[in-house]
């Protein structure tokens, strides 16, 4: 009932590591700019499953909803369904966050109406059956009144996150949902300064999309520089191990504190040895670092974490889920990607320059493999090329050329 890890998607670990880049971005850059009126892009974060989007996002979710912003739920965009119904759905509940539906205007109630048919109907509404403007134009009017909603409450940004953006395969429907969205964000108003002069200011709206590396190609080719202007892309990728042990240090330093059967309080630490081997087996990767130590604290029942109890309940609950886990990444990646991975796990470390894996791979010249080796490095984050190519995921390395995720 107490363990403070936890390897599943859309929640907040009590045991957080890293990604402090990304917090301090929203902290210090995305929201008190939206607030101010000033211009900030959205922000797209991708990267491989188990890397922690989406709980990155619960955590940013819930910093916004303790200040007392308008928050969207997660808005996970299933593969082949309508992203606009979606959308439209969580737009009309920030309108009721807004307290639009109780305006007696005309307008506002002709406009909550058209959205509302958006919902059920999404993207087909424009294939029409009706007149008036096109769904994206709906939702941008309004999401442009919820945000001067916002300006008039004071003090409050809307937050909207949609994941699992590589799902939306159907070019319109992107360019629809994105542009309502770029508009919205890009929408200036005129408000009056406290000297009495009229000011141009945005909206404090802000956006952010989660989803797999794919979309990076998808945006890039079908929204070019427009997309790009409105929306700052991250890809993430694994932890350091500082990351991993500065989180566990309070284990070792202090110990966990959890409720007993007395209705007092207890401390659950860690060993040192312990602490090093939950690094050693999760490879820097979010999810398997939370589920060893998820199993880690599910084989003891003392106060203290030891490095056996660590490898028992590794290799007892979590190994086979780990080696689904890379074998799943793999069977993801195109035909070439994967051959690459696999001619750099056949090269010596000190041989694994780009023309050795070409060679390696059949090829005669290593330009013939250059885009892929690109694919890998900035869009996926296995490798890191250079000189000599080498891993950023060290569980797919090792995975590849050793017997990980098994331990003695």
């Amino acid at each position: 009932m107490n363990c403070p890890f936890s390897p599943h998607a859309d929640v907040v670990p009590p045991v957080w590591a890293g990604r402090e880049d990304q917090l301090r971005d929203w902290s210090d850059v995305v929201r008190p700019r939206r607030l101010a009126g000033l211009p900030e892009r959205g922000r797209t974060i991708l990267g491989e499953p188990g890397l922690g989007k989406s709980s990155l996002l619960s955590k940013i979710a819930g910093d916004a909803a303790d200040h007392g912003d308008w928050v969207t739920k997660q808005l996970r965009i299933p593969s082949k369904s309508d992203p606009l119904k979606v959308v439209a759905a969580a737009v009309l509940k920030l309108a009721d966050m807004a307290g639009l539906p109780t305006k007696r205007e005309k307008r506002l109630g002709d406009l909550i109406a058209r959205v509302s048919q958006i919902s059920i109907k999404g993207y087909g509404l424009s294939l029409r059956e009706a007149d008036g403007p096109e769904p994206f134009t709906s939702l941008t009017e309004l999401l442009v009144e919820i945000g001067i909603a916002a300006i008039h409450k004071g003090d409050v940004v809307v937050l909207i996150h949609i994941d699992e953006v590589q799902n939306i395969t159907d070019e319109h429907m992107l360019s629809q949902l994105l542009i309502a969205l770029g508009d919205a964000m890009s929408h200036e108003i005129q408000v009056k300064a406290p000297g009495g002069y009229l000011v141009d200011r945005l909206l404090p709206i802000s956006v952010y999309l989660t989803g797999l590396p794919d979309f990076a190609d998808m945006s890039s080719a079908r929204r070019g520089a427009t997309f790009a202007r409105r929306f700052a892309t991250t890809t993430l990728e694994t932890f350091g191990d500082d990351d991993l042990e500065a989180a566990l240090q309070p284990f070792v330093l202090s110990g966990w504190e959890v409720p007993d059967e007395l209705g007092g309080r207890r401390l659950v630490t860690m060993e040192p040895g312990a602490r090093d081997g939950i690094l050693e087996l999760c490879k820097g990767e979010p999810f398997l670092f939370q589920l060893a130590g998820e199993k880690a604290w599910y084989s003891g029942s003392t106060d203290v974490i030891t490095r056996e109890q660590v490898i028992t309940g590794w290799q007892q609950s979590a190994r086979d889920e780990a080696a689904g886990h890379v074998e799943r990444i793999l069977e993801r990646l195109p035909g070439r990607e994967r051959e690459l991975l696999d001619a750099m796990i056949e090269l010596p470390d000190e041989d694994r320059s780009l023309k050795n894996i070409a060679h390696a791979m059949g090829f005669e010249s290593s330009s013939q493999i250059g885009p892929i080796a690109q694919r890998l490095d900035t869009n996926r984050k296995i490798i890191a090329r250079g000189r000599l190519y080498s891993f950023r995921n060290r569980a797919i390395e090792a995975y590849l050329s050793s017997d990980w995720p098994d331990v003695e």
